[in-house]
């Protein structure tokens, strides 16, 4: 393994090399692509949808981790209002997992979204997908929901409040914070 380089990338440059390894990565997590199974009707009115909340205008960021000239793996996501993004897909090759790559993407994303402002970095993982869970548990995600969903299954929704007052009041409300000074300021208690 040489030097392992991430490099952002534009939208059309990133799906080059994403596409050609998405479906071998994800080939038995049991999910299904929706968008085939939209009648030409349902795909109009999603289409019409993103046009009108300027889905072209929003932030998106594309990593990829390169081994040499290897695409090895990624990071991707997208902004949903001005305080929250949304890390969408990351993976990185099974033969390059567990060398530090994909907690360097993850160490990438913070940074570049930290200084854009995102209050709020939340992700959705499948429920046994710890090559990705435990990783961002360690970096300072916490689990803030489960989710059952049609077409990924079980899903850990894990979240990083970038303002710390913020994850405080997480663990106040979670039971794990007894209300200090700040915490009884904030809700007049």
């Amino acid at each position: 393994m040489g030097k392992i380089l991430v490099k952002k990338m534009d939208r059309e440059q990133f799906m080059e090399h994403y596409n050609t390894l998405k479906d071998t990565l994800f080939e038995s997590d049991h999910s299904y692509k929706l968008y085939e199974l939209l009648s030409h009707e349902d795909k109009s009115k999603m289409e019409s949808l993103r046009r009108e909340r300027g889905a072209e205008n929003i932030f998106r960021l594309f990593l990829a981790a390169f081994d040499d000239d290897k695409f090895i793996g990624w990071s991707w996501g997208f902004e949903e209002d001005s305080h929250t993004y949304y890390m969408c897909n990351s993976a990185v090759l099974p033969q390059y997992r567990r060398k530090g790559i994909y907690s360097q993407l993850l160490s990438e994303t913070m940074e570049i979204l930290q200084q854009r402002g995102y209050q709020k970095i939340y992700s959705r993982h499948c429920a046994t997908n710890n090559s990705v869970l435990i990783p961002k548990l360690k970096a300072g995600f916490v689990i803030t929901n489960m989710q059952l969903d049609d077409i990924f299954g079980v899903l850990i929704h894990l979240s990083y409040f970038t303002n710390p007052i913020r994850r405080k009041i997480l663990d106040y409300r979670s039971g794990q914070l007894r209300p200090d000074e700040e915490i009884k300021e904030i809700f007049q208690i």
